[in-house]
């Protein structure tokens, strides 16, 4: 069954997924609270300009505020009271969780028990949240499939992303919250987060430098266009469940190889390829079995990866002026 809703609390605001979903809800008509701290994993002045965006819809309002600080979102909360709930903030990166494991325990945990709570104590008609296809670990069976066992994660950014699943089900179970996790699988396209793999390539082969390809090459991942994720996310958050988790891939996987060819023949140059071993916490392949999310969300990816290259790319040239 649909809701509708004129509210929504959306944290992580000013990130790559955060900021298009926003962006959506805005266009549609719908008040937008958005909160998030602004902190320097990656370029600031990029959260920057998706929030000058953002802030010229007049029913966008920005809260600069941690996961973690109670007191900052109670107050959010209190003053606005959002019907729906949309939690995209995280700290991300499968590799930056080896070098600061803390930074995951204070937002994934912490912040994410606080919106926990506060859904709990501002009756919220809906809670959905951003998973990750990290949980899936080194499965060996493909595609992934919501109901595979995902009980070994091989990062601790996976991990934290399967206890916000397991936290959700119990304040599910206790309190009779609408809980929704989404397993996003490598979502890519303009306003990209700088850490992932193609806005690396971009802006190395454009600036004459090697790209880093890992596990010499062989592997796969499937690469989901942001419009399509931003669908899926919406289609859940006016669609409350009981307790359910989405994959929301492109579920048709593409090796890493082919992936950079298509951008070498947009960019119209050659990449410099420095050939390495696969990483710590990194998986050969992704795929994501999307058959649950298109029957019950009506979810249908429609952007190829050669299309969605093609909008990343011309995005870049914009904004940087290449």
């Amino acid at each position: 069954m649909e809701i509708q809703f004129e509210s929504v609390l959306l944290t992580g605001a000013a990130g790559f997924i955060g900021f298009h979903v926003s962006k959506r809800l805005l266009e549609e008509g719908h008040a937008v609270i958005g909160v998030d701290n602004l902190n320097p994993y990656y370029d600031v002045t990029l959260k920057e300009g998706r929030l000058d965006i953002l802030r010229n819809y007049d029913t966008f309002s920005f809260y600069k505020a941690d996961l973690q600080d109670w007191e900052a979102l109670e107050g959010i909360f209190k003053k606005h009271v959002p019907e729906v709930i949309c939690n995209l903030a995280a700290q991300a990166g499968v590799r930056y969780s080896l070098t600061d494991p803390f930074s995951y325990q204070k937002s994934n945990l912490e912040g994410f028990l606080n919106i926990l709570e506060l859904a709990k104590r501002y009756h919220s008609k809906n809670l959905v949240y951003a998973s990750s296809s990290s949980v899936y670990g080194s499965n060996k069976k493909v595609p992934f499939s919501v109901e595979d066992r995902v009980d070994h994660p091989i990062s601790l950014y996976a991990a934290t992303k399967k206890a916000n699943e397991l936290m959700a089900h119990a304040y599910h179970y206790l309190y009779d919250i609408p809980c929704t996790g989404l397993r996003y699988f490598t979502v890519y396209g303009p306003w990209g987060r700088p850490d992932m793999a193609l806005f690396l390539f971009t802006d190395a082969i454009l600036k004459g430098r090697p790209i880093e390809v890992y596990n010499y090459g062989k592997m796969r991942r499937d690469f989901t266009y942001i419009d399509d994720v931003v669908d899926g996310t919406i289609a859940a958050l006016h669609r409350p469940f009981s307790y359910e988790i989405f994959n929301l891939g492109n579920s048709q996987p593409v090796e890493l190889m082919e992936f950079i060819r298509i951008l070498e023949e947009e960019l119209g140059r050659a990449a410099q390829k420095n050939m390495l071993p696969l990483q710590p916490g990194d998986v050969p392949e992704t795929a994501a079995d999307i058959e649950k999310s298109k029957r019950m969300l009506g979810y249908e990816p429609k952007t190829s990866v050669k299309e969605g290259i093609r909008r990343f790319v011309k995005w870049y040239r914009e904004h940087y002026g290449v």
